[in-house]
């Protein structure tokens, strides 16, 4: 098992962010971004401003904040896929913590939220390549596990880490372009599916 597993307290911790989250995306969606203040999102929660504050420093940070929870999941269940599985179908397996859990129209809301607003677009890119570079991280822990690590200057990991959050980005704007139509999944595969990588 590896020593980068969650802590109790961080499982803890992350389960509050996402309910504080989760209180804040119904309101954004329900009030607009602009009308939903942090002393409104406190009280949907039933929590002081003060214990919002201490999980989110801004109310940014909670709409973008949620994709921090999201890649937690993805490194999570990137470090339970078989070691022996090709890295493209790893990186695609893990994408599934992605899957969207609302429904469709409430989901699509957020997305278009985040892509319309510069500042937060900016933060939601800056994230995911964080996330990158965790990612990779992990895919050469995997390699060393297997006795098969990579060398320094190989851009595998990287480049095919780099290619799977590509297609992600893809994949929402084509299901937002959809309308949006059918699972978020679908349209991870069919932007994954666009690029065939030799390892």
């Amino acid at each position: 098992m590896s020593d980068q597993q969650p802590t109790v307290r961080e499982r803890s911790r992350r389960a509050v962010q996402r309910e504080i989250a989760e209180v804040a995306l119904g309101l954004f969606v329900e009030h607009g971004y602009d009308a939903t203040t942090t002393e409104g999102i406190a009280a949907a929660a039933g929590m002081s401003q003060r214990t919002v504050y201490r999980y989110f420093a801004t109310k940014d940070e909670i709409l973008i904040g949620k994709v921090d929870l999201v890649v937690a999941d993805m490194l999570d269940a990137l470090r339970a896929r078989p070691a022996d599985e090709p890295v493209w179908t790893s990186l695609r397996r893990t994408f599934d913590v992605f899957g969207v859990p609302y429904h469709p129209e409430y989901a699509a809301a957020i997305v278009r939220l985040v892509f319309d607003t510069p500042t937060l677009l900016a933060a939601y890119l800056e994230k995911l390549q964080r996330a990158q570079d965790s990612v990779v991280a992990v895919l050469q822990e995997r390699a060393v596990a297997a006795r098969r690590p990579y060398a320094a200057d190989d851009p595998t990991p990287r480049a095919l880490t780099a290619a799977a959050f590509g297609c992600l980005i893809a994949a929402h704007h084509s299901w937002l372009a959809s309308g949006p139509e059918g699972p978020f999944d679908d349209a991870v595969d069919r932007a994954m599916a666009t690029i065939q990588p030799q390892t």
